[in-house]
């Protein structure tokens, strides 16, 4: 969700921004601009659509030894050129970029700029207006951008460009991402490292309320009190062929293509012959919990729905998932013994984080499982775990969804066999992921033969649903979520028993009906719910696993254990949802009006 990279020192500004800006397409924008200042004089260029028609719009002639540039994914105002980033000053000294979203800004706006007639629908112009009101009264840019943001109540990562002084790129921080990337002739800033990694792998995190002015030799790091921050650059360990398509037209196919190798991976980090890589601290602190939270939003609640049936059998600890969303602002009453696990891809899922400003508060302990070391979820969690996923760059994700379940798999088996749990100890976790993996394979080995049923069921069709119970009912909701999000067919997922309860009016003839059927106390329950929709004119199509199929079921998963059958079964729905987004016409990785790293509550 928006993106931001910046540059100073260098005449290569205009080719790293572009290419900084292409690498956090995947976050989702609709509207993307550059401001770039030096020696060749100073140019703005904004566009509505892709970065390559930005790129397009951008002449020879630009240039310069400062820049920043912003994506947009509208939260105030259309997608126009207008309220696309860099905003600027009515001056045109001042140009920012903004990720986030500030709160008071129609007060600010009141209460300071009565007399500023405004280009743009966006909070982020007050921003960048109020730092030329205070300039105009006689302060220094720093000072002028330090008294903005004390007015300031919200989200944000700033990047601000003086015009007249293009040695210096001023920085703040409060909720949202950003980074300091330190180069050898050259100093940048970016929303992600993966922006950056193509021409370094230092970069320097920044925490909440920090400022910063950026120099292409230097960086001074202030804390809200302007006290100075001594603070190293950490290498990252990112090979930018992992952020690369390869071969693939998509990244989404090329990500469900990795997961067997991610299971793999998962396996032996934390499951190696010599030893339980888990941390005894962690451990211990868990297995005196009375109550588990996991604390998600999206694909990652799914995984904790997943995820809360595993734990519980194999530790018979109770375990509640809660959308992040909702949590945070309506607390239940909670125990002194509850422990939380955090589920995020990215780590900086802003309604995930405030809920865990909110447990560190209470001093209750937190772990957060994510793909991203030093996320934000990651440095403010009691306790860190990583997916080992590898970037994942579609913004409809699937192999951090394997990755989550795996990963909770393996924390429920360490713990469960910690707690002498009698189905933890006859649970051979390795050899579960192993076949897990070999299924997983099998399926994506079966590609045209999905290809044709995607073709079969979703062609021409504007309603789907999927129905299971028990696990399946879990996973329903993420192979729902999967197809709506890039098909852009309304997918519901519902419980199979619930049908009765309401939904089956929605049967028509010829909907597509996608049944799960691996849970083996409801089987036979299913398969009646299936015999309904189909008397009602459903076209059904059967997800089943080896031991429970019948021989018209189109697609046969290999048979594992049942707590960990999700990490095969999920894989057709994600397949079936790639084809009929190709079908029409969309753009697979990067749906519209979708982000990947959802910073804003």
């Amino acid at each position: 969700m928006c993106g931001i990279v910046g540059v100073i020192g260098t005449v290569n500004t205009k080719e790293m921004l572009i290419d900084g800006l292409k690498k956090l397409e995947y976050r989702g924008y609709d509207s993307a601009g550059v401001f770039i200042n030096g020696n060749q004089g100073s140019h703005l260029v904004k566009e509505v659509g892709k970065i390559a028609k930005l790129e397009d719009a951008i002449s020879n002639e630009v240039g310069g030894t400062m820049g920043i540039g912003h994506t947009r994914w509208a939260t105030h105002g259309k997608p126009t050129v207008e309220n696309a980033h860099p905003h600027f000053s009515s001056d045109e000294r001042f140009y920012l970029v903004h990720n986030g979203v500030i709160t008071n800004y129609e007060q600010l706006k009141e209460t300071y700029l009565s007399g500023i007639e405004f280009a743009s629908q966006t909070d982020t112009e007050v921003v960048v207006q109020l730092v030329s009101y205070f300039a105009n009264q006689g302060m220094t840019t720093l000072e002028a951008f330090k008294q903005t943001i004390s007015l300031l109540e919200g989200s944000y990562a700033f990047a601000l460009a003086d015009k007249e002084n293009p040695e210096q790129i001023f920085v703040a921080k409060n909720k949202s991402p950003l980074l300091l990337g330190i180069g050898e002739d050259f100093n940048a800033l970016c929303s992600d490292a993966m922006a950056m990694i193509n021409y370094t792998n230092q970069f320097v995190e920044l925490h909440d309320g920090e400022i910063v002015i950026l120099e292409a030799d230097n960086y001074e790091i202030y804390d809200q009190s302007g006290v100075a921050i001594e603070r190293s650059p950490y290498e990252v360990d990112l090979d930018p062929k992992e952020i690369s398509k390869g071969t693939y037209d998509y990244y989404m196919l090329k990500e469900i293509d990795e997961q067997p190798g991610v299971i793999r991976r998962i396996s032996e980090f934390y499951l190696s012959d010599e030893q339980v890589n888990l941390d005894e601290d962690l451990l211990n602190k868990m297995a005196t919990a009375k109550q588990i939270y996991i604390v998600a939003a999206g694909t990652s609640y799914h995984a904790g729905l997943v995820g809360k049936r595993i734990i519980e059998e194999l530790t018979d600890i109770p375990v509640n998932v809660e959308l992040a969303s909702e949590f945070g602002y309506h607390l239940p009453k909670l125990i002194d013994e509850s422990f939380f696990i955090f589920l995020s891809q990215s780590g900086e899922t802003a309604d995930s984080r405030q809920v865990l400003v909110k447990i560190n508060e209470m001093n209750l302990p937190s772990l957060t499982v994510t793909n991203v070391k030093d996320s934000t979820l990651w440095r403010e969690a009691t306790y860190q775990m990583q997916l080992l996923a590898g970037p994942e760059i579609a913004v409809a994700s699937t192999k951090a969804y394997v990755a989550q379940i795996a990963v909770q798999a393996v924390i429920a088996k360490v713990l469960g066999d910690h707690l002498n749990n009698a189905t933890a100890k006859q649970l051979d976790l390795r050899e579960e992921l192993s076949l897990a993996a070999n299924g997983i394979q099998a399926i994506v080995d079966q590609k045209d033969d999905i290809e044709k049923l995607s073709y079969e069921f979703f062609t021409n069709q504007n309603h789907a649903f999927y129905i299971g119970r028990g696990m399946d009912y879990a996973l329903c909701l993420e192979a729902a979520l999967k197809l709506k999000e890039i098909s852009y067919i309304h997918t519901e997922g519902f419980a199979a028993g619930e049908l009765k309860h309401g939904t089956i009016s929605l049967i028509e003839d010829k909907t597509p009906v996608i049944a799960y059927l691996n849970d083996q106390n409801t089987t036979g329950l299913t398969r009646g719910n299936i015999e309904e929709v189909q008397a009602r004119g459903a076209h059904v199509l059967v997800i089943s696993n080896q031991d429970d199929a019948q021989s018209d079921d189109q697609i046969v998963c290999f048979t594992i254990n049942e707590l960990l059958q999700p990490l095969i079964s999920v894989v057709p729905a994600q397949l079936l949802a790639y084809y009929a987004s190709l079908q029409r016409g969309n753009d697979v990785d990067q749906p519209r009006s979708l982000a990947k790293s959802v910073t804003v509550e």
